[in-house]
């Protein structure tokens, strides 16, 4: 898999949660989390307007579907 070489600026805090991943073993690099953690939130973006165009197709939801769904979507 080809990858591209960016820089981004972070918040100290969010850097040192991210080494502290690495240094547990739960990322493999810090490039590695930060990947994963862009490919999350492209997912997310990706469910929250899948939600947003079934609820205009189908009206809104009930308190209790839109609970529901959040859940089953993780947002």
């Amino acid at each position: 898999m080809q990858r591209s070489r960016v820089t981004v600026t972070v918040r100290p805090q969010v850097l040192e949660a991210a080494e502290q991943e690495v240094v547990a073993g739960r990322a493999s690099s810090l490039s590695a989390w930060v990947d994963q953690a862009m490919e999350e939130k492209a997912r997310r973006e990706e469910l929250a307007g899948l939600l947003a165009a079934m609820r205009a197709e189908n009206g809104p939801a009930t308190d209790e579907e839109d609970a529901w769904a959040r859940r089953a979507l993780g947002l």
